[in-house]
């Protein structure tokens, strides 16, 4: 039965037109005669366009343009209508030529996405039609549009962290963690599941941790075998339209020691405090500290060794940075991860992570899968 509440394309195209109108009055403010839009999420966002190749011209006078090579004409037709089309491999120097050959003169570009070549190569384009050419950066202003998420956006970060629920469930269901299976049997059964169920793809190299493995952070699954008295901590996440979600829990084999009680609670303690933290106007600043004051009371700041969290959506880390080193602070409809760690070198970690949405009356939580220390 077809969802009578799922997004049109006749919605998705409003949303595209409506994002590229925002960067448009960017560009007005900032004296701009128009801005190239060089990254490809950066360029699905504002068209809905997904091919390999591609950028985008926009206008003060809506006159925007979408350039891409000949292997994407009908792929770009269909998920761009009503743009102006170029068919142009190099698409970047292209759109710079055609906005100074009618009237362009300030150029904005992506800075943080255009290599020196590139930029040497949008400088020519542009000479040819006039000298007195600027290309000036917008550093990461669409970035700053997508830091706050619509109702479509949400949605598909909610649907993709109930895939990735429903796999997880369906990998213990099955006893597909359980002592004698390595690590990388487990990555791969729990890729399957996700798959399975409709994800587009997994959100990353899915982490599966045992024992003292566990205690890397960031630790790539092996052939190390899962034993009795091992953490497993499993770091994984699926896409749905584009959208990621991102969601660790750490479990035990067998019955947990007293070391392992005392470290789950810590970081169940600190997830839970920054859980809380996400308060529209809180500093991202406070929110890692509020996250990180009991792990350094207990004595164990050093073991906890990464930010808090981060931003998550068309790419699996986005602004904000939870951090002591982010900037800026938290405001409603922002999709962040809260994620602390403690790593003891040696014997195991634990790390607990949610994906959630900020929001005027507390944090909306997407995945939701038990934080419970659980023994398998």
């Amino acid at each position: 039965m077809t969802d009578l509440l799922a997004p049109t394309a006749t919605d998705e195209r409003a949303r595209a037109a409506a994002r590229r109108d925002r960067l448009r009055v960017f560009a007005i403010d900032q004296a701009l005669d128009a801005i190239l839009v060089s990254s490809l999420i950066n360029l699905r966002y504002l068209t809905g366009f997904t091919g390999s190749n591609g950028s985008l011209l926009i206008r003060p006078d809506g006159a925007d343009v979408l350039a891409t090579d000949g292997r994407y004409t009908t792929q770009a037709g269909a998920q761009a209508p009503g743009l102006e089309l170029l068919i142009n491999r190099a698409c970047a120097p292209a759109l710079a030529a055609r906005a100074a050959d009618t009237g362009a003169r300030r150029l904005g570009y992506e800075s943080h996405v255009v290599t020196v070549d590139g930029l040497a190569a949008l400088h020519a384009a542009i000479a040819v039609h006039r000298s007195d050419g600027e290309l000036r950066s917008v550093g990461m202003a669409v970035e700053g549009l997508r830091v706050i998420k619509d109702a479509a956006e949400i949605g598909a970060l909610r649907a993709a962290c109930s895939i990735a629920d429903q796999a997880l469930a369906a990998l213990i269901g099955m006893g597909g963690i359980r002592p004698e299976r390595t690590e990388r049997d487990v990555s791969r059964e729990l890729d399957h599941q996700m798959l399975t169920l409709g994800a587009e793809s997994v959100s990353f190299d899915s982490i599966v941790a045992a024992g003292a493995n566990s205690a890397i952070p960031h630790h790539r699954p092996s052939d190390a075998v899962l034993a009795v008295g091992d953490f497993v901590k499993l770091d994984f996440g699926a896409t749905c339209a584009g959208y990621h979600s991102d969601m660790t829990r750490t479990f035990v084999l067998g019955p947990p020691a007293d070391w392992q009680r005392e470290i789950y609670q810590l970081v169940s303690t600190a997830q839970r405090l920054g859980r809380e933290a996400l308060v529209v106007g809180t500093s991202v600043v406070d929110v890692d500290a509020a996250a990180r004051a009991p792990i350094v009371e207990a004595g164990l700041g050093a073991a906890f060794s990464h930010g808090l969290g981060h931003g998550v959506g068309l790419e699996i880390h986005e602004a904000p940075a939870l951090s002591a080193l982010g900037i800026g602070s938290l405001a409603a409809d922002m999709a962040v991860t809260v994620e602390p760690g403690v790593y003891l070198a040696g014997r195991g970690g634990v790390r607990i992570e949610d994906t959630l949405v900020v929001g005027t009356d507390g944090p909306d939580l997407l995945t939701m899968t038990s934080k419970e220390l659980v023994a398998l």
